[in-house]
């Protein structure tokens, strides 16, 4: 009795814990420092001559600075067992982070400047959580980077014993699959993008706010100032195109230098692993990033195309999986690209034919749909015509308001066509494609074994076209997938066709017996 009780404790190594690279201790100070460097200069110029406050005031938070660079690096461990990946970290404020092995589903390394100065790599792990928020994982910031590469693969392993086998194979033993490269023609979608032309105004922002940090007013430089005055004197219609043309450059020439910087030495490429494959994105110019999806975790792809980049013809692929951010570059498979192109990579990425995923052709839905779609368009833009003829009314010099808001009619009923035509769903041998959209047309292919319930909701306007909205739950991806505007009867025969069974025991109950 004594020999098996004790052999188990004899054999039972516990995994040691590890810290972050000792490099930290320069790259944390280091990049807090960089942030902290505009507060800095407008403390030290600002000050008095003569007054060394502002000096020991520099030194005193660069040391602060580099003091919480120390402490985080020494509070911080990490350990990979068999079965999880644990964290420590905090000293004042602790926590413990734990994620199963079994639920790992993506694994991000990112190598900002800094980090790629010391060759260094922060691990961001994915997994599966039934939680709505973002942390469905942990950030190791930061390893060094063959550690980093290390972990990747392990961490991608499923079964505990995997990563003993696959730190034995060496990694050039299998070749990586290139499915896709970056091809330079694709530049011409950066200003069809709203995140380029957004991070435009952010860049500028940080920029306006900087000079007025630094006391700087860009109306006292001379060719700026000088600029103005020549405008201010001009025809109005002759300034406002001037202004235009000038916006629309900086917006253009800021979109081409984001996307060159977001997507440089893009490649996407299978490789494999343990128990499968996974695929993997390289990407940035200053900070390079590689995300790592495990296909047997993949639940589909999706295909968006925002109403400029649609007009150009192009389109984004993502991949569907649990882990992955939320933001607008979460699961992203590829930069815009052709349409055709982004068909392509995702048959590639599922290993599907394009007509049994995203080139399905799609059953359009029903006329009252269309009626649904206008009243929705064409609703709140009535009252907002009626509104601007009662202000017009109201207020003489605004009497131009409500003959102007008329041509928003129009465009809104073009709108309502529009969503009503891109309404459509097909089901396939093994996914559920539908799409739906019009600012922003989204193209989902949805694995069936990946569905794991349904959602079935009726509005008070839907109620009396006879229409409901049939959503398939997920854990992948944003949780759950709509189809719109299905007739009811439509809905139930598409959800039990889709995953046989799983409605049978709601339809065949037989109604409740009163006592």
């Amino acid at each position: 009795m004594t020999g098996d009780v004790t052999a188990p404790a004899a054999t039972a190594v516990e995994t040691p814990w590890r810290r972050l690279d000792p490099r930290m201790l320069v790259v944390s100070p280091l990049s807090g420092l960089v942030r902290l460097l505009p507060a800095f200069v407008v403390v030290l110029v600002t000050g008095r001559e003569g007054d060394l406050t502002r000096v020991w005031i520099s030194l005193g938070a660069a040391g602060l600075v580099v003091l919480l660079g120390v402490v985080r690096w020494r509070t911080t461990r990490y350990r990979i067992t068999p079965e999880r990946v644990e964290l420590h970290s905090g000293w004042i404020r602790r926590q413990r982070r734990s994620v199963p092995r079994d639920r790992i589903r993506t694994v991000d390394l990112t190598s900002r400047l800094e980090h790629r100065l010391f060759r260094l790599s922060v691990v961001k792990v994915g997994s599966a959580s039934g939680s709505s928020t973002e942390h469905h994982g942990l950030s190791l910031d930061a390893v060094s980077k063959a550690e980093a590469d290390r972990l990747r693969r392990e961490l991608l392993e499923h079964s505990p014993a995997a990563p003993a086998v696959a730190a034995k194979r060496p990694p050039e033993a299998v070749p990586a699959e290139v499915l896709a490269r970056l091809d330079w023609s694709w530049l011409r979608f950066a200003p069809l993008t709203f995140s380029s032309l957004a991070g435009v105004g952010v860049i500028a922002a940080a920029i306006f706010n900087l000079l007025g940090e630094l006391g700087v007013d860009p109306s006292e430089i001379g060719a700026v100032d000088d600029a103005a005055t020549r405008l201010s004197s001009a025809p109005v219609w002759i300034a406002v195109g001037v202004v235009a043309v000038i916006v629309l450059a900086a917006a253009v020439l800021g979109a081409l230098l984001l996307f060159t910087e977001r997507w440089f030495a893009y490649r996407l490429t299978r490789e494999r692993t343990g128990e499968g494959s996974a695929l993997r994105v390289h990407r940035g110019l200053f900070t390079r990033r590689s995300l790592s999806v495990a296909e047997r975790r993949m639940r589909g792809v999706e295909i968006v195309e925002p109403l400029l980049l649609r007009a150009g013809r192009g389109a984004q692929t993502r991949a569907l999986s649990a882990g992955l951010a939320r933001d607008a570059q979460g699961g992203v498979l590829q930069p815009p690209v052709p349409r055709a192109e982004a068909h392509r990579v995702a048959s590639a990425a599922l290993r599907e034919h394009p007509a049994e995923i995203t080139g399905a052709p799609l059953r359009s839905h029903r006329r009252t749909a269309l009626t649904r779609r206008m009243t929705r368009a064409l609703g709140p833009t009535a009252v907002l015509v009626a509104a601007a003829f009662l202000v017009g009314s109201v207020v003489p010099s605004l009497s131009w308001a409500g003959p102007t808001s008329v041509v928003l009619l129009p465009i809104a009923a073009l709108v309502g066509w529009d969503r009503y035509r891109n309404l459509g769903h097909a089901l396939t041998g093994r996914y559920l494609v539908s799409r739906q959209g019009s600012v922003a047309r989204r193209t989902v292919a949805l694995q069936r074994s990946g569905v794991i319930g349904w959602t079935v909701r009726q509005s008070i306007f839907q109620r009396r076209t006879g229409l409901v909205t049939l959503e398939a739950v997920t854990g992948a991806g944003a949780g759950g997938y709509p189809v719109l505007d299905l007739a009811a009867a439509d809905a139930i025969a598409l959800a039990d066709a889709a995953v046989p069974g799983l409605l049978a025991p709601f339809l065949l109950a037989p109604p409740p017996t009163r006592p």
